[in-house]
């Protein structure tokens, strides 16, 4: 059972300040938070960020950080191959837990924080951006009221060349790192996947496949989802592909269909179709959409963080593209402090994690066994 918070407000640590450092004014401006603490390892950024923010408590080692029984709740921002080890840790310590994606590097892991969030009563939510962004919020409300018709088909992407990122990104496997292009789709269809065929593409040089024995540049892979005729296809590219940066998912009916636009700073678009008697094929119409911002659904005191990029220096792509990851941050702050308070399970809780990564991780096993085909634990 989830136990609620207590009513003088959360202390909050953000863990990890370069990417992380977009999220810590909004919880210094949350009406729930009563402190932000930082913790980083280098001393730089943490007095870069610290003074920034006047924010006067500040950690260097995670352990302290552990060590501090007043701290509530911590939001994870460290390097992907920790983010199992570092959730764990922190709900065997009693802290609410959030971390960036993907949850764990591996079943074990995630089986482990399934479990923690269970036997602690600690929220843990995994900070999906994909799906709070303003296009997820538009297309999450047709679909809920049945605008799509009967669903056919859907399709995630997320496409990035990750050259010159720090050495632990080096031939990491495509769809280990699936939930940007993923969590859409199971979201807006309320299931899991369940079994996945997957195939690489292209090559890596040798010396980028030693750290994860990783050949592929390029993962696709097409998923059967439970209780749903509807198939799902994801592909993930991280080196070797000249394509710009996109995170993208398309949905398809047979009264509409969404599908993102080619480059992120191009409106999606929204096709509809109606039928047309006496000729061939169905009368099909595209329009752009000017997606709403749905800053309404947030705290005043923390609304304008949809529209404006916090902290920027230029090295990190959801800085520079402003309002971080389509306006997300906020909506993820906002549920991760008030399934706290509340006392309740987060939108994106240890088993939706579990679920939406250990797909990528079935997906990687299919490419590397050419395309057989494997099922997607379950942890429900």
């Amino acid at each position: 059972m989830i136990q609620p918070a207590k009513s003088t407000g959360l202390r909050v640590a953000v863990v990890g300040l370069q990417f992380g450092a977009e999220f810590v004014p909004i919880y210094k401006a949350h009406p729930d938070v009563a402190e932000v603490i930082l913790c980083d390892s280098r001393e730089e950024q943490l007095t870069l960020i610290g003074d920034r923010f006047a924010i006067e408590r500040r950690y260097r080692r995670l352990e302290d950080v552990i060590a501090a029984d007043d701290i509530d709740a911590v939001h994870l921002v460290t390097p992907v191959t920790l983010h199992g080890r570092h959730s764990i840790a922190m709900l065997k310590s009693g802290k609410h837990c959030a971390s960036t994606i993907p949850a764990a590097l591996t079943v074990d892991e995630l089986r482990e924080i399934v479990r923690l969030e269970e036997a602690t009563g600690r929220t843990y939510m995994m900070m999906e951006t994909a799906v709070y962004t303003r296009e997820f919020l538009y297309v999450q409300d047709l679909v809920r009221q049945g605008a799509f018709g009967q669903l056919a088909f859907a399709r995630g992407s997320h496409l990035q060349d990750m050259t010159g990122w720090p050495d632990y990104w080096t031939g990491f496997p495509p769809l280990s790192h699936i939930t940007h292009a993923l969590g859409p789709l199971l979201a807006l269809l309320r299931t899991r996947a369940t079994r996945v065929h997957c195939f690489g593409s292209g090559a890596l040089p040798d010396e980028m496949t030693k750290q994860y024995n990783n050949p592929f540049p390029v993962e696709t892979a097409i998923f059967r989802l439970e209780g749903t005729n509807v198939a799902a296809e994801v592909t993930r590219c991280m080196f070797k592909m000249a394509r710009p940066y996109t995170e993208s998912f398309a949905i398809y009916g047979d009264k509409l269909g969404f599908e993102w636009a080619q480059l992120e700073e191009e409106p999606p678009f929204l096709f509809t179709m109606e039928p047309q008697v006496g000729k061939r094929g169905n009368k099909v119409e595209s329009k752009r959409l000017d997606v709403p911002d749905r800053a309404d659904l947030l705290p005043p005191e923390i609304a304008p963080f949809t529209q404006r990029s916090i902290h920027s220096d230029g090295s990190h792509l959801s800085f520079v593209q402003g309002g971080g990851h389509g306006g997300s941050h906020p909506h993820l702050v906002h549920e991760f402090v008030r399934s706290i308070v509340e006392g309740r399970k987060s939108n994106i809780d240890a088993v939706t994690a579990a679920n939406w990564t250990a797909a990528g991780l079935a997906a990687h096993q299919s490419a590397m066994q050419e395309g057989t085909g494997v099922e997607v634990p379950s942890f429900d």
